[in-house]
């Protein structure tokens, strides 16, 4: 069996992409989008029909995005036997009232659309305002995806918050360390269980299953097969379609990193998740304070760059 299909084994595997034609090749289990993912789907010729119908169909420019993100949802779910994960303006990233309200305005899309609500994850950033979102949107059955997510406070908050998943970014963990070490950086050191996103998302591993926490971790952000192999056992991973590639291309054993028993028997202290305590946390992490900001400014530029393509 090549690497793809002894992951699967363990692990959950969602791709990563906007591409119709690469997730029927890989046959993920769910699927995530994001305004970056669309907007380089929507410049292929044979995606335009969708923004083509979107501008046809739709007056004003937040229909139309809707609209658009509704399209591409659809069509996943066509595909795949899962969920697809859909994401909020980053723009709302600060506001609890309008992220519930720009939620539910999708909800009801794809519920018009004939797509139960159990098949969609809305996705959102784990800043606190995006958290008391999802503590609002999931006890009315709306599943939340709570992304942007580089630390433990804010894993803890998710959970206790009652999210149905997280997606904590590997990648962008090691693309920090590695430009603030600079000339010192270690790559072998940092390899592996070592690798600092890779410890960051097993620390958060063990902590929900050792508390007993519901809400699902999904590894993404992968910048390596590395990475994901280090995190085999974790509950879904996102994974881009390049990597899944090269995990289908491998052949080579592939062992299970993560599990609940050793989660269960590690020797983890509880750490408090009210609003001063989290917001205190984070800010003493210069990394995912940082990692936080500058994904939801990357996030919301595409959105305008998206937007402008509407309008042309």
């Amino acid at each position: 069996m090549n690497q793809l299909d002894q992951l699967k084994q363990f692990t959950t595997v969602v791709a990563d992409t906007g591409d119709f034609q690469l997730m029927k090749q890989y046959t993920p289990q769910d699927a995530t989008t994001n305004p970056s993912l669309i907007l380089k789907a929507v410049q292929k010729a044979e995606y335009r029909p969708l923004l083509d119908q979107a501008v046809r169909d739709n007056e004003g420019r937040d229909a139309v995005m809707d609209a658009l993100l509704i399209g591409f949802g659809c069509e996943i779910l066509a595909i795949v036997p899962g969920r697809v994960s859909t994401e909020v303006d980053a723009r709302l990233s600060f506001d609890t009232e309008a992220t519930v309200a720009k939620a539910r305005h999708l909800i009801a899309l794809y519920e018009q659309r004939g797509i139960a609500r159990e098949r969609v994850l809305i996705k959102i950033a784990s800043t606190w305002e995006g958290i008391r979102a999802a503590e609002v949107l999931q006890r009315e059955g709306i599943r939340c995806n709570m992304t942007l997510l580089f630390s433990l406070a804010q894993a803890v908050a998710c959970a206790e918050a009652g999210a149905q998943l997280i997606s904590p970014f590997v990648g962008r963990i090691l693309d920090w360390h590695k430009q603030k070490a600079g000339d010192k950086w270690d790559a072998a050191a940092n390899a592996g269980d070592d690798d600092p996103g890779v410890r960051s998302v097993r620390q958060i591993y063990d902590y929900y299953k050792k508390f007993g926490y519901a809400t699902e971790v999904m590894g993404a952000s992968f910048r390596s097969t590395g990475q994901i192999l280090s995190l085999a056992g974790c509950d879904l991973l996102t994974i881009s379609p390049d990597l899944l590639e090269k995990l289908a291309a491998t052949e080579g054993q592939v062992e299970r990193r993560l599990s609940v028993d050793q989660a269960q028997a590690a020797n983890i202290a509880r750490i408090e998740c009210g609003e001063a305590a989290f917001r205190w946390q984070l800010n003493e992490d210069q990394m995912a304070t940082e990692k936080l900001s500058d994904g939801i400014r990357l996030f919301a530029a595409d959105a305008v760059k998206l937007e402008a393509l509407i309008a042309r």
